[in-house]
């Protein structure tokens, strides 16, 4: 029974397990993530909008276009392509696999180690989304901040030049690690949260490669909450308020998801 990405059985009603989008990502994590209220960082963080309407998105997807803080001053929104294209690259390919970068190689891996060096930024979110595997399928979950504030992933970020037209395009990729209690029983990495105190230090040109490496940790699971949500998630062509929508489980299915260790 196929239901667009949909298939499997039924656990609940509307309540299906699901074929992930797939992954083209170093590091399989983190390939979708909302920001749904840009002003409320904003207001929070002495950042302004820009010259550009930051709508509410629910279902953002790589190779789009997302708002990232860059170290300049005023401290302001910046639209840039998600998926990072070196300088060295010859054509817009390698975006759709350089979308993330493993905290453990993102100082040594030619793609990222310049812009892990000199080109650092903050990717604006309020929550992020994975698939668990459970049976014969796998379940999305909306994971973030149990106060449902914004908050900021650790990125890297490039400017391209294009070859063919001269076009210069910004592009980012958001850094990931390994996870925390929280989203471990969900997925094997999750991407680098930084918290407040942290943040101006990520930007800063002069902050020294072993300081950074220490940023690269998982986030406190207690600070964060994960729920499941619909199969809709999956396609990109959804992006509304229903996306985050709680599921309503049972008991029997959280047993399942997240069985209790031997």
């Amino acid at each position: 029974m196929r239901d667009g990405h949909v298939y499997g059985r039924t656990l609940l009603p509307g309540f299906r397990l699901v074929k992930p989008p797939p992954s083209h990502h170093d590091g399989d994590m983190c390939g979708r993530y909302r920001l749904t209220n840009a002003e409320r960082y904003a207001d929070l963080n002495d950042v302004r909008l820009g010259g550009e309407d930051i709508p509410a998105r629910f279902n953002i997807s790589p190779t789009q276009t997302v708002f990232v803080i860059l170290d300049e001053k005023p401290k302001e929104f910046v639209p840039v392509k998600w998926g990072l294209i070196p300088t060295w690259a010859k054509d817009r390919k390698i975006a759709s696999s350089l979308i993330n970068a493993r905290c453990e190689t993102v100082a040594v891996k030619p793609a990222f180690r310049t812009a892990f060096k000199k080109r650092r930024c903050l990717v604006v979110a309020d929550g992020f989304f994975e698939w668990k595997k459970v049976g014969a399928g796998k379940q999305p979950f909306n994971i973030g901040l149990k106060n449902d504030e914004p908050f900021a992933f650790a990125g890297l970020w490039e400017t391209w030049c294009d070859p063919a037209t001269q076009e210069e395009v910004k592009t980012c990729s958001i850094i990931t690690t390994t996870p925390n209690e929280l989203t471990a029983p969900i997925h094997d990495r999750m991407p680098v949260i930084l918290p407040p105190d942290r943040r101006a230090a990520w930007l800063d040109p002069s902050t020294n490669l072993e300081q950074l490496q220490k940023f690269l940790v998982p986030f406190d699971a207690g600070k964060m909450e994960a729920s499941p949500i619909s199969s809709r998630v999956g396609s990109p062509k959804n992006d509304d308020a229903g996306i985050i929508e709680r599921l309503a489980t049972t008991g029997d299915f959280l047993k399942k998801a997240f069985p209790e260790p031997p």
